[in-house]
């Protein structure tokens, strides 16, 4: 896995309206990359759209948010449309960001299948790692007000 003070894996993948994503498009701003096993499931859900509030709180520090599975644009952009998410849903279904990243989750719900670990990275502008939070298992949440203040400071 990747560790604070690490420059951040770069990537392009794309994202649930089809458009391309690359990172380091982003230079200069703080990234809050939220990695989820997939969409539709009941932690992502809830994950996802309490980022979405949590928008507004971080559109005055110049932070960008980018959601991250293994979905396919399709259930991505079902997934995005049906909850009102207000930020690119990347889809890494190749798994370059989730394997970069150190996070994948082998055979998770079924045999072959790879799905992202739930994570949450901040890129800093310069390209590095400022923050890193990683779920011992995928039900679990991140500390949504933690990302917030880390990023707003």
């Amino acid at each position: 896995m990747v560790s604070v003070g690490e420059a951040a894996p770069d990537f392009t993948l794309m994202a649930h309206d089809r458009a391309m994503v690359n990172l380091s498009d982003y230079s200069g701003k703080r990234v809050v990359l939220a990695f989820y096993p997939a969409a539709f499931t009941g932690v992502c859900t809830t994950e996802l759209c309490t980022f979405t509030d949590s928008m507004s709180s971080l559109e005055g520090a110049n932070v960008t948010i980018l959601g991250i599975s293994a979905d396919n644009v399709f259930a991505n952009n079902e997934f995005a449309v049906a909850n009102g998410i207000g930020f690119p849903l990347l889809c890494d279904v190749q798994r370059t960001a989730i394997e970069a990243y150190g996070i994948a989750i082998h055979d998770f719900g079924a045999p072959g299948f790879t799905a992202s670990q739930r994570a949450v990275f901040v890129v800093e502008p310069d390209g590095s790692l400022g923050y890193a939070w990683v779920a011992e298992n995928p039900g679990l949440e991140p500390d949504y007000d933690e990302v917030v203040t880390y990023c707003a400071g």
